[in-house]
């Protein structure tokens, strides 16, 4: 995929499906899958570093992320995270770190909300960095916002998240991301902008969904009600782990083959 076909999708009616990854053997088996396309999410301080929240994850882990992900997945649109105060240190710093990530592989960066940084994401279009917008529950305001809460309930609130889609699709910004906000608002989003929405904890009428690839496999222990599971990859791992540990301690491995 390339921005173009983001658009186009939308014009067609065709969802998009995108999945998180964050290291080169899943980035694999994503690449020879039907998923659309790959986010590198700062969801890796949680999912891969043991964090509570979004905002430790450092520039420099998204980096090696995505240049891991590209490593596996050579033919997939990658989009990347700015991380924590990225885009709240000047615009040399925010276009430093833009750069990086498109050199580490990335096709496109994602930035949380639109407010107070309406110029570096202008200069970021601007200079050939595309961009997608997290709008609604945007991780990084965790503390701001007193835990993962449903944004966009009051219609105060609601009509703030609507100003913030217009104006990133007139800064040119390729694509919104909607995070857990009402699906009635999402849906109004999606029908008002020309830009394709991506939605998580938004209800089906965005113009594409994106899970976290721990979460739908059951690799996390994070459920939250707009999570699907597609498999229980704990269990299921737990037991491949448990049956080698229990063939070596009986003797059981190596043996035939296996041994030269």
């Amino acid at each position: 995929m390339t921005t173009l076909d983001f658009l186009k999708a939308k014009k067609e009616n065709k969802k998009i499906s995108m999945i998180t990854c964050y290291d080169s053997t899943f980035a694999g088996i994503v690449n020879e899958s039907d998923i659309d396309t790959i986010l590198i999410g700062d969801s890796c301080a949680m999912t891969m570093h043991g964090e509570k929240s979004t905002v430790p994850a450092q520039m420099d882990w998204m980096v090696e992320h995505t240049r891991s992900v590209r490593n596996g997945a050579p033919d997939k649109f990658i989009l990347a995270d700015m991380p924590f105060l990225t885009t709240r240190k000047g615009l040399e710093y925010a276009t430093d770190c833009a750069g990086r990530l498109l050199v580490a592989g990335a096709n496109a960066v994602k930035i949380e909300g639109v407010f107070g940084q309406e110029d570096i994401l202008k200069h970021l279009v601007l200079s050939g960095v595309p961009v997608m917008a997290h709008l609604g529950l945007t991780p990084q305001f965790y503390n701001a916002f007193g835990g993962h809460k449903m944004q966009g309930k009051t219609e105060e609130a609601a009509a703030k998240i609507i100003e913030e889609a217009k104006i990133a699709e007139s800064i040119g910004c390729f694509g919104l991301l909607l995070e857990c906000i009402p699906a009635d608002l999402a849906k109004k989003i999606t029908e008002s902008v020309s830009i394709p929405t991506i939605g998580i904890g938004a209800g089906v009428d965005c113009d594409g969904q994106v899970l976290v690839l721990q979460d739908m496999l059951g690799m996390s222990g994070f459920k939250m009600r707009f999570v699907r599971q597609y498999l229980d990859g704990r269990e299921l791992i737990k037991g491949a782990f448990n049956a080698y540990a229990a063939d070596v301690a009986g003797s059981a491995f190596p043996a035939g083959d296996e041994i030269k």
